[in-house]
């Protein structure tokens, strides 16, 4: 856990910063169940299809985003969000420069 965070109000949006051609993350917090993750993606950068053995929840703070989610395209801008099942394929792709916040919960 980022102890230089704990007891303290900022902005999250500030926490990390985009490279160029990149996708950046930053772990917050981890857990035995869960994790949460800060990323910024560079336009057009983006996660292949995978699965997580969690649920996870997106929370876009900056920009927009294409996720799929079981072959179902989601479009997501800052300010909204969208949860993942655990187990189910899903991918991203930055529409333009985008931040998130992802929160991943252990399913048992």
């Amino acid at each position: 856990m980022s102890n230089e965070l704990l007891g303290k109000t900022f902005k999250v949006e500030n926490l990390i910063d985009y490279q160029e051609n990149a996708v950046v993350s930053r772990e917050i917090i981890r857990k035995e169940t869960g994790t949460v993750t800060i990323f910024a993606f560079d336009k057009g950068e983006g996660l292949s299809e995978h699965t997580a053995p969690f649920d996870a929840m997106v929370q876009v703070v900056d920009g927009k985003a294409e996720i799929i989610i079981s072959n179902n395209s989601n479009i997501v801008e800052k300010g909204e969000m969208i949860i993942m099942p655990a187990n189910d394929p899903h991918a991203l792709k930055a529409i333009e420069r985008f931040k998130m916040v992802l929160t991943m919960i252990r399913s048992n």
